[in-house]
């Protein structure tokens, strides 16, 4: 996801002098100079000297150990997390009250530029540092504010975990074309093109998915039979109870991340 990021500000016009990246490995440093051409570091205080903003991209185990190393490096940056799961007021308590924290949830497709990033800034944030995060963030796609932090499990669970979903039920659609009678080529073309398809309709549509899809339904043809089996097998009440399960493991783990360091 870092990666996805400084090659999403690299095409939006951010010069490379102006990133700087710190990475511990000797095999991933070279790796990142060779593919995007931006200055990569092996030590933390190198990395964030003279900077306005810091971005923390690594995985949620190992964040405690990097907020220690890094407060006392801290000035006047904004901090960026994109861990998933630790909750900015733990990050906060972590950094000793350090304030100008946004935490940031950005989703899988962000790796194409197509992503959403749900945003929640910590108290005492002004819109200056808002803005900065918006911009870093919708280099990779698009975003939005949540007023509280819980509001982020919510984010988690449709918009995070949701290209799995999608993934899910591509499959399903490819071994139900496979199993009459197409090519697994065919399969994946028409399964993959009906969800690009459906989605930017529904995108540039000003009306209400519902009414998309009861106007694709016409009665008593092929779709209505395919929704009545759904419906039949209650699909969408097991949609929606999975995800409540999803941001209810996301308030889970938030919780047992964060009591760690308590």
């Amino acid at each position: 996801m870092g990666s996805a990021l400084i090659s999403g500000l690299l095409q939006q016009g951010y010069a490379a002098e102006q990133l700087r990246v710190v990475e511990i490995n000797p095999e991933s440093r070279e790796k990142l100079k060779d593919a995007l051409g931006v200055s990569v570091v092996a030590e933390l205080a190198d990395g964030v000297i003279n900077c306005d903003v810091i971005l923390l991209a690594v995985k949620p185990q190992q964040l405690y150990e990097l907020t220690r190393k890094l407060t006392p490096l801290l000035s006047n940056q904004l901090v960026i997390s994109i861990a998933a799961g630790i909750r900015a007021t733990d990050i906060v308590r972590w950094l000793d009250g350090y304030q100008r924290v946004v935490r940031a949830m950005p989703n899988t497709p962000s790796l194409v530029r197509c992503g959403v990033t749900g945003l929640y800034a910590a108290r005492n944030v002004n819109d200056t540092d808002k803005n900065k995060a918006e911009s870093i963030l919708s280099a990779v796609g698009t975003t939005l504010w949540v007023a509280e932090e819980d509001g982020l499990h919510a984010v988690t669970a449709i918009s995070g975990s949701g290209p799995a979903y999608v993934f899910y039920f591509i499959e399903a659609m490819q071994q139900a074309a496979i199993e009459l009678g197409l090519t697994p080529g065919q399969a994946r073309q028409l399964s993959l093109e009906t969800f690009l398809g459906a989605s930017k309709l529904a995108s540039l549509s000003e009306e209400d998915v519902a009414v998309l899809r009861a106007r694709v339904t016409s009665k008593g043809g092929t779709t209505e039979q395919a929704i009545l089996s759904m419906e039949k097998n209650d699909i969408k009440c097991k949609i929606i109870a999975a995800i409540h399960a999803a941001s209810e493991r996301s308030h889970a783990m938030s919780e047992e991340l964060g009591a760690k360091r308590s």
